[in-house]
């Protein structure tokens, strides 16, 4: 069955070139000039998609979004802009426009963006719950919340911000509207902002040509052409220094970006996902993070919730990971305590469920008799953070040999750093005078590695 697309525009050679590449890609049109002419044609039929132009004889693109969006919600809006309009456009997507494009009209881009809208369709709502549930489990609302939020942002290519402090899940949630965007198929790449050295921050995004730099001795890629098509997260977005923010900015603005030593531009199809545990609102009063960018990355935002404020999920999370550590190792069946189970709700978890994570992981292999109890948890690793008592002091038990001694000490002075930055990383790692390549290998050494 052919799509059929509303084209509302009321300049004739614009209608007609909308028309004929819709024409071309063997799919229908109808076109009207104004916005009156538009809801008309929306009562009387269904469409697949509607590209609209900003400026209207009765009106604006902005109206149309909205109306479409509070009546024919599962029709995709794309809007057209004048050149460099960038507010009208941003307030678009906000208003919950699908992506909009700007004039002069560049063909390849308009058949991306109708194939990339075509492909939204209509959702199926119970297998995008589904397949969001399973990413991030949780039965509390508020949890509900979040999964109904992602399966709505999913069909829009608009910018996403997600806040929430570290060890929340926000990759997972990014991981998750991918999975159920029309960009699916294509690649997602994500990538911590904060562990790129500066100098190698402006290749690793937009790549390099042979040539351009010492030890540029080939070609290469960079982030946003390994996206192209997908999905670029780009987690603590807020260590981006100020440079590397003017020219993400551009390359959001103008759908292209320039590889290290290249004298051409390269067209870029690419969704852009960023997150960070900072406050990024107080890092732009600070002058810490432009204005302008965050105002752009932060068109539609989600905020994870702390573990703290839906304790009810916890059982649930901490007995999946349990039976997910089991399948992986055929010959074990470590099981939970009661009295485990009781402690790890009452307890605050700064590290929200990347500590839970760690926490089941370490108690499986130093639980003895298959069943993790309460000592096996070691809750009070860097100073107790609840009310309730825990059996003694981990760094009081017997160890079997110097190694080990020195290997619970190296563990506390890591949990202690992480559980004083919320479980980042590059800051634990800054505030222990190492690097975050170091750290990494430490907690992969010491089985405290969440990745």
């Amino acid at each position: 069955m052919s799509k059929h697309v509303l084209v509302i525009d009321d300049e004739q050679d614009l209608r007609e070139l909308l028309t004929l590449t819709l024409s071309r890609m063997g799919i229908s049109a109808t076109a009207v000039e104004t916005l009156t002419e538009a809801k008309d044609a929306l009562e009387k039929s269904p469409f697949d998609l509607c590209l609209t132009d900003m400026r209207l004889p009765d009106g604006n693109g902005l109206d149309i979004v909205d109306h479409i969006q509070h009546n024919y919600p599962q029709t995709p809006v794309a809007v057209i802009t004048a050149y460099g309009n960038v507010e009208l456009a941003v307030e678009a997507l906000k208003l919950g426009a699908f992506d909009f494009l700007s004039k002069p009209i560049a063909l390849p881009k308009l058949r991306q963006l109708i194939t990339n809208a075509l492909a939204s369709g209509p959702t199926d709502q119970s297998q995008s719950q589904k397949q969001s549930q399973a990413l991030l489990l949780g039965d509390s609302s508020i949890m509900q919340n979040v999964r109904a939020q992602i399966v709505k942002v999913a069909r829009s290519q608009a910018p996403l911000f997600i806040s929430g402090e570290s060890g929340t899940g926000k990759e997972l949630a990014a991981r998750s509207i991918h999975q159920q965007s029309p960009r699916a198929s294509k690649p997602f790449v994500p990538v911590n902002c904060g562990a790129i050295p500066s100098e190698l921050m402006e290749s690793e995004f937009f790549g390099h040509m042979k040539g351009s730099f010492t030890g540029a001795i080939d070609n290469k890629d960079g982030l946003f052409q390994a996206a192209d098509g997908g999905t670029l997260f780009l987690d603590e977005v807020a260590d981006l220094p100020l440079a590397m923010q003017v020219k993400l900015l551009r390359a959001i603005q103008e759908k292209r970006i320039r590889p290290v030593g290249s004298e051409t531009e390269v067209d870029i199809d690419v969704r852009l996902i960023s997150a960070t545990h900072k406050n990024l609102q107080q890092a732009v009063d600070k002058g810490d993070f432009r204005s302008d960018l965050f105002y752009r990355l932060n068109v539609i935002d989600i905020t994870m919730p702390n573990l703290r404020d839906r304790h009810d999920d916890i059982e649930l999370l901490a007995r999946h990971m349990l039976d997910r550590l089991n399948a992986s190792c055929s010959k074990q069946n470590i099981l939970l305590s009661q009295q485990a189970l009781e402690k790890m709700v009452a307890y605050s978890f700064p590290g929200n469920v990347r500590e839970l994570e760690n926490i089941i992981e370490r108690a499986s292999t130093l639980c003895e008799d298959g069943v993790i109890g309460l000592h096996d948890l070691k809750l009070n690793l860097g100073g107790a953070r609840d009310s309730i008592d825990i059996h003694g002091d981990p760094r009081n038990e017997s160890v079997d040999s110097l190694d080990d001694h020195l290997e619970e000490i190296e563990k506390d002075i890591l949990m202690d750093a992480l559980e004083k930055t919320r479980w980042n990383k590059t800051e634990a790692a800054k505030k222990l005078g190492i690097s975050f390549r170091s750290i990494r290998y430490r907690l992969k050494k010491l089985g405290l590695d969440d990745e």
